[in-house]
């Protein structure tokens, strides 16, 4: 997987990709394909930004993390998006659950129930 690590005012070390690398190892565990991930890293004062987009079959996630230290901002950024990351895999499961679910009264067609009433109600008065 290619991820685009873009920085303007910090250099990107070989550390600082080897972590970016190994959290979205984690995330293509859940086996959704992630299209053109891109990590956006900023320093503002003594705090580091960490920006993620990942674009994913329909849909595209984002996720923002800010921390003094750059790895634990890195580390909320991966947390953040994996747990979008599985919200979105267990999404068709949530849908095929509700699919299950009794229809309320408002929902049945009786007015074949009030025919039948009828004739019964003029047989006994006949």
């Amino acid at each position: 997987m290619s991820i685009t690590i873009t920085s303007t005012t910090i250099d990107i070390s070989p550390a600082i990709r080897e972590r970016i690398e190994s959290r979205f190892e984690k995330l293509s565990r859940r086996q959704v394909d992630l299209i053109t991930p891109h990590v956006i890293i900023n320093k503002e004062g003594l705090k580091h930004q960490v920006e993620a987009t990942v674009g994913v079959r329909h849909d595209t996630l984002f996720a923002k993390a800010e921390d003094d230290n750059l790895y634990a901002a890195i580390k909320d950024l991966g947390q953040k998006l994996e747990r979008q990351l599985n919200r979105y895999a267990d999404k068709p499961v949530a849908k095929r659950a509700q699919a299950g679910q009794p229809i309320g009264p408002s929902d049945v067609d009786d007015s074949h129930l009030d025919a039948e009433i009828d004739d019964e109600e003029e047989s006994t008065f006949s």
